[in-house]
């Protein structure tokens, strides 16, 4: 091979080393822009696309935990005042979404509008106990009627039924409903639920955002609380975004301006400073008070006014977990308490001996739903699995061509660097 044809090899490698390094660069963002275009394509809640066919889905199983207080010393709450002792009981669970959504309804600004219909089926094998299961707990008729009526008329009504501040009911007359006594009629804390609707909700379809694609924008007209960004967590091997309620969102008024709306009551809530607590007494049209479960972020006065509470952030924050690629929620764990209210009353017998007001807790609530390890399996198999083989094969070809580009120039180089063999002339003399 002669120096010219060497140098033109060593050029063409040169060449050809940048040029493949240069592929493997460019392909980077390209592949991953055809994939995620791709993705968004199918993750957008929309006719025809598989995002909407998952999430019309009745196959994803959603569950309502449910934790009840269970009242120990109800006797000396009415005797003496006494502040009452709690053990907490739980879960109790039921399945609460086999149900297909109603009244789908696309909006013209990227919001899908529903209705779910209410049901629930108890599953003993993920529950401590049966649906018989008797709890000492407030009465919540006796709470009502303090709060909404005259309290001579409410005495009336208390002693002519013969009712107490506290009653023993099963698990499933608390949850679904009773024959109050007092009231003549049906009672319960999610009484009417079966055959009834939640909602309409409206959530983002994701088509100018996938990001928001499936979150909550309004609640029966309302706007829902935001959450924040927290880190980035493992689920099943998936790199997930966490999103968690701030505790600003439960804030007072007095530093969240935002929440004045949740202050009816300048003594209850201590001239607006008493944190933890949203008052849903005008919506609801009953005193109910949710918060957070155990009071977490809750003003001391809260966790105090019962003996009993542990407010701890693993077990009663609100997170959801979204994979970033597609948009995905894949585990979300939605915690809430209700409470209600009695107090001191002049009037109201049974209430001779408070000293104080006292929110009280009911139960609290725990809906979640999470990714089974044969979707978690499929995801990282159809989507992480190819990026990885896509960024494996990128990678690779950048790593060639640099090699290749660096070995030739080296070597062209050292021959152009190499001295050239010059002949003398014969000189005949």
């Amino acid at each position: 091979m002669t120096c010219c044809d060497l140098k033109c090899g060593l050029i063409t490698g040169t060449v050809l080393g940048a040029l493949i390094a240069v592929l493997g660069g460019i392909l980077i963002p390209v592949g991953n822009m055809l994939i995620k275009n791709t993705v968004h394509k199918e993750t957008v809640l929309e006719n025809g696309t598989l995002a909407f066919e998952t999430w019309t889905s009745v196959d994803i199983a959603i569950h309502r935990q449910f934790w009840l207080f269970d009242v120990q010393n109800a006797d000396d709450v009415v005797s003496q005042g006494a502040k009452p002792v709690l053990v907490q009981k739980g879960p109790y669970t039921y399945k609460t979404r086999f149900i297909p959504k109603k009244n789908i309804t696309f909006n013209d600004n990227y919001t899908v509008s529903f209705v779910l219909p209410a049901g629930a089926i108890f599953e003993p094998s993920m529950s401590v106990g049966t649906e018989e299961d008797i709890f000492t707990t407030l009465n919540l008729a006796v709470a009502g009627v303090y709060s909404l009526l005259g309290h001579k008329f409410a005495n009336l009504l208390i002693q002519r039924s013969n009712s107490s501040l506290f009653q023993n009911r099963t698990v499933k007359e608390l949850l679904w409903g009773y024959k109050d006594p007092m009231l003549g009629s049906m009672l319960g804390v999610f009484y009417p639920y079966n055959d009834t609707f939640d909602g309409p909700y409206t959530v983002f379809t994701g088509k100018d955002d996938i990001n928001k694609v499936a979150t909550i924008e309004r609640w029966q007209g309302e706007t829902s609380i935001s959450a924040e960004y927290e880190g980035t967590v493992d689920l099943k091997g998936i790199d997930v975004y966490r999103y968690m309620l701030p505790p600003e969102a439960l804030a007072s008024p007095a530093e969240n301006p935002d929440n004045q709306c949740f202050c009816t009551d300048p003594v209850i809530t201590k001239n607006c400073t008493m944190a933890g607590l949203l008052d849903l007494t005008a919506c609801r049209g009953a005193p109910v008070y949710i918060s957070l479960p155990h009071f977490l972020y809750g003003s001391k006065d809260l966790v105090q006014g019962v003996i009993g509470l542990n407010p701890n952030f693993d077990e009663h924050s609100i997170f959801m977990d979204v994979e970033p690629i597609t948009g995905f929620t894949m585990r979300f764990a939605k915690r809430l308490q209700l409470n209600m209210l009695y107090g001191p009353s002049d009037s109201i017998v049974i209430l001779n001996k408070i000293k104080d007001y006292t929110i009280f807790p009911i139960l609290w609530v725990n809906e979640t739903a999470g990714l089974d390890d044969e979707t978690a399996d499929l995801f990282k198999k159809e989507l992480v699995g190819r990026m990885e083989l896509l960024e494996g094969f990128q990678i690779g070809l950048i790593v060639v061509g640099l090699i290749l580009f660096a070995s030739c120039l080296i070597g062209l180089i050292v021959v152009c660097m190499k001295p050239k063999n010059t002949k003398l002339p014969l000189v005949v003399k």
